[in-house]
């Protein structure tokens, strides 16, 4: 006999599979993210307006003005920061379009931002968000042969959740590929 918690924890389970689902199949094409990469910057900046690469992982207003992609699909366990063998399919896509873009444009330089969700501590969310971007960098690199050169990674917390909530969201467990070489001396 079934108990009335298996059947309660499978409904949960129903609704709660089609979200997550849906998050795997939102992982972008390699052409989708070296489309993205290759987008003209929202304003360019004059060679004296240009910043340090630690002014630009500062700055919001330049950041929201170069072209990024939000990779929402790796699925990082909670409070964790390791990518399973299991994620590698998406993180060779990811690789795919980093590694045409620095084929078009060798000088190419992009920006592993980690965030989190707003559960926990500010302080453990933002140095959460520093592992993630860091093990993407990590596996791109090591598993994947992009160069290393061109990627920087920064990590912003639950700074900017893309659904504004403090219960745990999916969504805001993710990283952005941002583009910086036109913004950076």
């Amino acid at each position: 006999m079934i108990s009335r918690r298996t059947v309660a924890a499978a409904m949960i389970a129903s609704i709660a599979l089609p979200s997550l689902a849906f998050a795997q199949a939102q992982t972008p094409s390699a052409a989708q993210i070296e489309r993205k990469l290759e987008a003209a910057p929202r304003m360019k900046l004059r060679p004296n307006e240009r910043v340090t690469i630690r002014e630009f992982k500062r700055r919001p207003d330049l950041r929201r003005m170069a072209p990024s992609i939000d990779i929402q699909s790796i699925n990082f366990a909670f409070g964790s920061a390791a990518i399973e063998p299991s994620q590698y399919r998406k993180v060779e896509i990811i690789a795919d379009g980093l590694r045409r873009t620095l084929r078009r444009d060798p000088d190419a330089r992009v920006l592993i931002e980690g965030h989190t969700d707003a559960v926990g501590s500010f302080a453990s969310n933002q140095a959460l968000s520093e592992r993630r971007a860091s093990s993407l960098k990590r596996a791109l690199v090591r598993e994947f042969g992009v160069p290393g050169y061109a990627l920087e990674t920064v990590g912003y917390g639950e700074e900017f959740l893309l659904v504004p909530t403090e219960n745990e969201n999916w969504r805001n467990r993710r990283v952005t590929l941002r583009r910086f070489d036109d913004f950076i001396r």
